[in-house]
């Protein structure tokens, strides 16, 4: 059986490959500090489900050290140059698109056959983990599609990799490391520390009150933990499930499902969902590293009121 121990072995492949790299590169003045930051990460990968808790949690913290203290820098290997580049742009056009679309195209369809055919039955995949390990199958498919195309250099996927990764820096792994701070935050019991504050400032019996301070909840910690899938368990244990499903009898597929589009809305208002705001300033080098965030405020505001409307009246007077 293929299970998601496997994805996570080829992840960490990848990371030691771009770490053993990063050592080598004797152009990047912190490659050092970069080989050590994609090893550890590696590390982590290969053997985090056989550390405990207290070895992966120093893990972390020496990650964080090596970039709180900038060790990280960015790297330039060299790999095809601009008229290379303009060269296939021009012959191929957009057709170089074609295998970044074999990734989605395996993981759907593959899903899709998996289960609704007899291959099901083989049991081939773990359970509940088909789409994700068909995804990495994707990636495979697709940068072998390439190399039989393309022919690049063999270690040309490679350092193009690790010139985009280095180019992001720390900022890659920030929303794992959130949302594992979010599930920390539930066990805490932060949700239930929540509602009871929430519960001396709401009006009673006032069901739109409770509706707008769990879509603000939503949103607020969205903003500090730049992950909507990490404040979900907090508001939902703090407000949605006890006060807006228990006690006020809403709809529990709406209130979750556009809770969560609430808490996508602080997405857009913060630097701590670096793959959605700090990322694509980087990549693009924008002159401000905020100028996503600050483009998606006019959208941000207005879709989040939206957001409050359709609970309430889906959740609640249509529901009722």
């Amino acid at each position: 059986m293929i299970t998601l121990d496997w994805l996570y072995i080829l992840a960490g492949i990848i990371f030691a490959i771009w770490s053993v790299l990063s050592a080598l590169d004797s152009t990047n003045g912190k490659g050092i500090g970069n080989a050590a930051f994609w090893g550890l990460l590696a590390v982590s990968f290969f053997f985090g489900g056989q550390f405990s808790d207290l070895a992966n949690g120093v893990l972390v913290l020496v990650l964080v050290a090596i970039a709180g203290f900038g060790q990280l820098g960015r790297s330039d290997p060299p790999t095809t140059n601009l008229v290379e580049r303009a060269g296939f742009s021009e012959a191929l056009g957009n057709r170089l698109f074609l295998p970044a679309m074999i990734i989605p195209l395996t993981a759907v369809v593959g899903t899709i056959l998996y289960n609704w055919t007899p291959l099901g039955e083989t049991g081939l995949f773990e359970e509940r983990r088909e789409t994700l390990i068909l995804f990495g199958v994707g990636v495979v498919l697709a940068l072998g599609v390439c190399m039989v195309w393309l022919k690049p250099a063999l270690l040309a996927p490679a350092e193009e990799g690790r010139r985009l990764i280095d180019s992001i820096g720390w900022a890659a792994i920030l929303p794992q490391m959130l949302a594992a701070l979010g599930g920390v935050f539930a066990l805490a019991g932060v949700g239930n520390i929540i509602g009871s504050l929430a519960g001396e400032v709401m009006p009673e019996n006032s069901v739109f009150i409770a509706v707008v301070i769990f879509c603000l909840g939503m949103a607020l910690f969205t903003i500090i933990m730049g992950n909507a899938f990490a404040a979900f368990p907090v508001m939902a244990a703090a407000i949605g499930i006890p006060v807006l499903v228990q006690q006020f009898g809403g709809n529990p597929a709406v209130i979750g499902a556009v809770g969560m589009l609430a808490g996508f809305c602080g997405t857009l208002l913060t630097p701590m969902a670096a793959n959605f705001n700090i990322v694509p300033a980087a990549l693009l080098e924008m002159k401000d590293q905020y100028g996503v965030i600050r483009q998606q405020v006019g959208t941000a505001i207005p879709l989040w009121a939206c957001n409050v409307l359709i609970i309430y009246f889906g959740g609640f007077l249509l529901w009722n």
